[in-house]
């Protein structure tokens, strides 16, 4: 009898895995369509970007495999759309430690929903506009940078992903959240 109890305990966590698995692939193609919609507009490059796909970086906020799903989102959709390869690692990078710090906000203060835009708004003004600057050597200076990334961060993680956040249905909500408790 203990060996179908630890059976029936590994079926569960291996079902528990794989639905971490899917949902975070899940949200990895939600980012990497959302960065497409967002080039198809010419809006995810230059100096400038709205990367629409930004707002889902809010999501570790309530779900734990939100956080590769964004990191892997970010570093496919650079390679689809272009970026070159210092850009998809460290873009994916800073990405992976703002879901991170998200989650972590997530877990300990779970009624601030407003906090979840901080870490990738902060993380990506200050690291992207070094990628912009000696990477792809645009004109302008690393300020500069930091302010266009910031407004397009602001925008798109701040404004639209906070809205995201509050505008999800709190039974979506519920179940992002007690994923890893099923």
């Amino acid at each position: 009898m203990h060996a179908r109890a630890m059976h029936g305990n590994q079926k569960m966590e291996n079902k528990k895995t794989l639905r971490y698995m899917a949902l975070a692939a899940i949200i990895a193609a939600m980012y990497v369509a959302l960065t497409g919609l967002s080039a198809l507009l010419g809006l995810d490059k230059g100096v400038i970007q709205f990367r629409i796909s930004e707002a889902l970086t809010v999501l570790p906020f309530i779900c734990a495999p939100a956080i590769p799903g964004v990191a892997i989102g970010c570093f496919l959709a650079s390679l689809i759309f272009g970026a070159i390869p210092v850009d998809f690692v460290f873009g994916a990078l800073t990405t992976l430690i703002a879901a991170f710090i998200t989650g972590i906000i997530g877990r300990k203060l779970p009624e601030a929903k407003w906090l979840a835009c901080f870490p990738p708004i902060v993380l990506n003004t200050i690291v992207i506009p070094f990628i912009l600057k000696y990477a792809y050597h645009f004109d302008g200076t690393v300020m500069f940078f930091m302010l266009t990334v910031f407004v397009g961060e602001f925008v798109c993680a701040g404004i639209v992903g906070t809205l995201l956040l509050y505008g999800l249905p709190k039974k979506i909500t519920e179940m992002l959240q007690n994923l890893d408790k099923q």
